[in-house]
């Protein structure tokens, strides 16, 4: 898939709000500071679509983009450690939940985890409420270039065989690098394999 425009269309904090259109939506969702913002950056060849920064928690709302006016990408708040009240993190966690109970536009939801890290709770208890609520997802394994190829697919296979615990199948994934641009044209294709799928 060429992305060939990629503009910004709306934020919000209420599900009602969000886009009127038909057009599918995918959400990309992780804990703080996975480099959720970059990686969207990169996918869509736009420096600054999503705001990055180096505080973690710096998306704080529901974001839509449309994407060749053919489809929207949906970037939700980081959860995790951002440096927000606890009474915001409930706040996030309220519409988060009802995005993903009330958008019937959602196609997929991606769950970005940091390649660096060994599974952690909260990620795998975010799965598996996706799980629970027959949401479709894939993992994005992020930040692959700070990371050595035999280390990625050890990283990978353990992740895996953690997942294997509770899933079969086990979800599918993708390795990006936003920095090396790495995992772009599988993750694009796949996108676009869906949405040929469920044109009219």
């Amino acid at each position: 898939m060429l992305i060939k425009s990629a503009e910004f269309v709306v934020s919000n904090q209420d599900v009602s709000k969000c886009p009127k259109s038909n057009l599918p939506e995918y959400a990309f969702i992780g804990r703080s500071n996975v480099g959720k913002s970059s990686l969207i950056n990169m996918l869509t060849e736009r420096k600054s679509l999503a705001k990055t920064s180096g505080r973690p928690g710096k998306t704080q709302l529901i974001n839509h983009f449309l994407i060749n006016k053919s489809w929207h990408l949906v970037d939700l708040p980081g959860y995790g450690y951002a440096r927000v009240s606890k009474q915001a993190k409930k706040t996030f966690q309220k519409f988060i939940t009802a995005y993903f109970e009330k958008r019937k536009q959602l196609v997929s939801a991606f769950v970005l985890i940091d390649i660096r890290h060994q599974p952690q709770p909260i990620d795998l208890e975010f799965m598996r409420w996706l799980g629970e609520h027959q949401i479709p997802f894939s993992i994005i394994f992020t930040k692959a270039d700070k990371l050595k190829p035999m280390a990625i697919d050890r990283q990978v296979d353990d992740y895996m065989h953690k997942l294997s615990e509770e899933w079969d199948p086990v979800p599918g994934y993708f390795i990006t690098s936003a920095t090396k641009r790495n995992g772009k044209d599988e993750l694009l294709s796949y996108i676009e394999s869906i949405n040929n799928q469920i044109r009219p």
